[in-house]
């Protein structure tokens, strides 16, 4: 059994963690190019703000995979997914060309127009990301659902090939070295492309249905119920960085902390992310797996891992080598990285009981104990940036502190609705 759980997560792993490395290649090189401080805090500032719009669809994946069991139940959820991608789209929009946009952007995190204006620029080029990421997701709770989720590192492995040879094609680029906002740009649509094309041929030659069952089809009523208390959680969880960013940017030194953000989120994130990908596997387990023992041991040790790895990476030398070597940083922009770097190793035990909770929330179709974690996550991330600084902390280190105390309160909140649900 625990061989059969290895097999099944080591792909959903290797695809988080060729992510997180791709993303220090593409850090990388924006590190190499002119302004690179600039355009370090301008694409993390709007990845944030992507993000957080994507997050009513990042639950695509789970809800194909508990829901959409048919072609035609499938094709309800695409039809879903399209509507809500097309209303996103039009945000992004919205907040790229109206007055809007300069009002979040320029005026709220009170930034310099001119990296105001280059963040604008990120959000109006990355809008095709919106639907190709859902498809994706859409795609991957198929593909999981049939227990093939090799394709998914497949996917994300040649996504990230394709993302590492557009930064070193781009890099001596004239026009990319004039405007050094559109590596990042460029090499994110070329991802996200790659990636979805190839999970399109896996679920192609792998996705089957079965034919002639008899069943009440799919309604948009139960995707919306299935569906909202994730978004709201989601959404929330998306917010964090954009609202975490916020603070940050109002300081002294705004640009070089969120500079300093952008490298620590996605070097931090390394070692504990992939624990995510573990909820789905009480879904994709309990029929072999009745009582589920050995996927909560499975669960535990994986999460004693996460903890050792990022002792490993963020509590040694080997800390230098990723900062210095790969991303390329300077001495004293990584010495602003060190104590955010070391606060990741407590997100592993937590992130690993978040997931357990999940797995159990959608394999018991009770996703609504989901919904107040959220608002609970809010309050104390927002409790944590006005009175952390009282205590000394700001910069990164703020960030990722009360990134920390959001994250304890959503599992703390979750696993008291579940408890009593029970």
């Amino acid at each position: 059994m625990y061989l059969r759980l290895s097999r099944f997560l080591l792909p959903l792993v290797l695809t988080i963690v060729i992510q997180e490395f791709g993303g220090q290649f593409l850090n990388g090189g924006m590190a190499r190019l002119p302004n690179a401080t600039e355009t370090l805090a301008a694409y993390g500032l709007a990845w944030g703000l992507l993000l957080l719009l994507l997050s009513p669809i990042s639950q695509s994946a789970p809800m194909s995979l508990v829901l959409a069991d048919n072609h035609q139940d499938f094709n309800t959820a695409l039809r879903y997914l399209l509507m809500a991608a097309l209303l996103i789209i039009f945000l992004q929009i919205c907040l790229a060309l109206t007055p809007l946009g300069h009002w979040i952007v320029d005026d709220l995190h009170r930034i310099d127009p001119s990296l105001g204006d280059l963040v604008r620029t990120v959000l109006l080029w990355t809008t095709p990301i919106i639907p190709i990421r859902g498809l994706s997701l859409l795609l991957t709770g198929q593909l999981i659902r049939v227990k093939q989720t090799a394709v998914m590192s497949y996917a994300t492995g040649v996504s990230i090939v394709v993302g590492i040879g557009l930064v070193f094609l781009l890099l001596p680029v004239p026009i990319i070295r004039a405007h050094p906002i559109w590596l990042p740009i460029l090499a994110a649509l070329g991802m996200a492309v790659t990636e979805w094309g190839i999970l399109a041929l896996g679920f192609r030659r792998y996705v089957h249905w079965e034919a002639g069952r008899e069943r009440r089809p799919l309604r948009y009523r139960e995707i919306v119920q299935f569906v909202w208390p994730m978004a709201i959680m989601t959404l929330v969880q998306e917010f964090s960085r954009p609202l975490i960013n916020l603070f940050i940017a109002r300081q002294s030194d705004g640009a070089l902390a969120l500079a300093v953000l952008a490298v620590v989120y996605s070097l931090g994130q390394w070692p504990f992310r992939w624990q995510n990908e573990m909820r789905t596997l009480p879904p994709a387990f309990h029929a072999e797996d009745p009582g589920l023992r050995y996927t909560r041991r499975f669960m535990l040790a994986c999460g004693l891992l996460s903890i050792a790895s990022s002792l490993l990476l963020f509590w040694t030398p080997i800390r230098d080598i990723l900062l210095l070597r790969l991303i390329s940083v300077g001495p004293e922009f990584a010495r602003q990285s060190y104590i955010p770097l070391r606060l990741f190793v407590i997100f592993s035990p937590i992130v690993a009981f978040r997931a357990w909770l999940h797995g159990l929330a959608y394999l018991q179709r009770r996703t609504w104990v989901m919904a107040p974690s959220g608002p609970v996550r809010l309050l104390a991330l927002l409790s944590s940036l006005f009175l952390l600084p009282y205590a000394g902390l700001h910069g990164a280190t703020l960030a990722v502190a009360a990134l920390l105390s959001g994250f304890a309160a959503e599992t703390a909140t979750l696993w008291w609705g579940m408890s009593r649900e029970a």
